[in-house]
């Protein structure tokens, strides 16, 4: 497995916070670091394998990655993001505490992915522009200013995640993406999917779009044929039952979903031919 070592990515061992662009993100095997690190995604969408699980990244996804976890980057298509990088807490010279607004493993649940929206997002990209404004400059100024950013930049990102329910059509957009990500086998009616949660037919297509690039039925699609290329890989489940699970009422039919999104059929991955000469 690869190893992304902080000297590669962190210009001076003074320097606590930097930033990696990744505008796009191409696909990249499964690694871990030796540092912690923040990934912003800004428009786009791929699949975040995090630790052995499927999760699709789209634009105002935020994943929080420690030093010890494993992901990889797959399928992605146009995904732009960029990754703040942080080293633990004893290395930060001006900060302390800050550990305590990360995202806090309970009974082995550890919640990596959040939602934030596209006005939080823009705030977050404005932080973004002023880490880079500092660049590799290591004077005791810059980097407390750069150890202050990181501090507001998780503060940002904490009250938006604990904002309550409602709020403005992006706000719920992102509702309504996070309850696809846990219902993604339901058959879905996109009105009446839309009204409950209070947004428009035409709102949802427009927001979804600019989020992911994908009209809401691609987007749906690309969610189930990812959980089944998963439980394809780690199940023993058979291929027509594994097209049922993830809401394909035909298995001809999500065989040929299946090839014309992953350029190969369901089979060949079962059979692990997929990754033969990755």
């Amino acid at each position: 497995m690869t190893v992304l070592h902080s000297v590669d990515f962190f210009p001076e061992t003074s320097i606590s916070v930097t930033i990696e662009p990744r505008l796009p993100q191409p696909d990249f095997p499964e690694h871990h670091h030796d540092f912690s690190e923040i990934i912003i995604v800004e428009h786009g969408t791929g699949c975040h394998i995090f630790n052995g699980q499927p999760y699709t990244l789209s634009g105002g996804s935020v994943c929080f990655v420690r030093d010890h976890d494993r992901h990889l980057f797959e399928h992605t298509e146009n995904l732009c993001l960029t990754n703040i990088l942080h080293r633990e807490a004893q290395a930060f010279c001006f900060l302390s505490g800050f550990e305590k607004l990360l995202p806090q493993e309970r009974d082995g649940n550890y919640p990596a992915h959040w939602r934030i929206s596209q006005s939080v997002l823009h705030q977050v990209k404005g932080f973004i522009d002023r880490f880079e404004s500092l660049s590799g400059a290591s004077d005791d100024h810059s980097v407390a200013n750069r150890e202050l950013l990181f501090m507001q930049l998780l503060m940002l990102l904490r009250q938006a995640n604990q904002a309550e329910n409602g709020g403005g059509a992006d706000e719920r957009l992102n509702q309504l993406v996070a309850w696809l990500e846990e219902n993604y086998a339901e058959e879905v009616c996109w009105e009446q999917l839309a009204a409950s949660f209070t947004l428009s037919l035409r709102t949802l297509h427009r927001q979804l779009k600019q989020k992911t690039g994908l009209t809401p039925q691609r987007y749906l699609n690309r969610l189930r044929l990812i959980k089944a290329r998963y439980l394809l890989r780690h199940s023993e489940e058979n291929i027509t039952n594994i097209a049922f699970q993830c809401g394909f009422g035909d298995s001809n039919h999500f065989s040929t979903l299946f090839k014309r999104e992953f350029s190969c059929s369901p089979r060949a991955v079962r059979q692990g031919l997929d990754r033969e000469f990755a």
